[in-house]
């Protein structure tokens, strides 16, 4: 099970990775991908939109099933990823092949970055999936 060491993780099994101060993409990890099965659609409809931590921002459609996708900190919604969108690349099982790469969901522009010492390290991560 791939945890990169470089980001954070919340315990709905969402990550987050920063870039520069306020800017970061999200996304589902490995467990939570290979938990759900072959994912058939993504729909993210809060491009725009200012959401708090544990929000929901969108939703995954799986073969089996259908979770939510939660906002691990605050912040406004600047973009689903392309590739992923139904209207663009179409690509919903890049999440699957590549979850912390080519399959990132939404990029935000946070609100607090002081919200991210609340979330879990690789290691703690890594204990919360046993």
């Amino acid at each position: 099970m791939d945890i990169p060491a470089n980001l954070k993780y919340s315990e709905e099994h969402e990550w987050i990775r920063t870039e520069g101060e306020n800017v970061a993409y999200i996304g589902v990890t490995d467990h939570a991908q290979s938990e759900l099965g072959e994912i058939v659609y993504v729909e993210v409809e809060t491009v725009g939109e200012e959401l708090s931590a544990n929000d929901v921002f969108g939703t995954v459609e799986a073969v089996k099933t259908t979770s939510d996708l939660f906002m691990p900190v605050g912040g406004k919604v600047l973009e689903f990823n392309p590739a992923l969108d139904e209207n663009e690349g179409d690509d919903p099982t890049l999440i699957n092949s590549s979850p912390y790469d080519k399959g990132w969901i939404v990029k935000i522009e946070m609100s607090d970055p002081e919200e991210l010492k609340g979330l879990l390290d690789a290691q703690a991560y890594k204990a919360l999936i046993g």
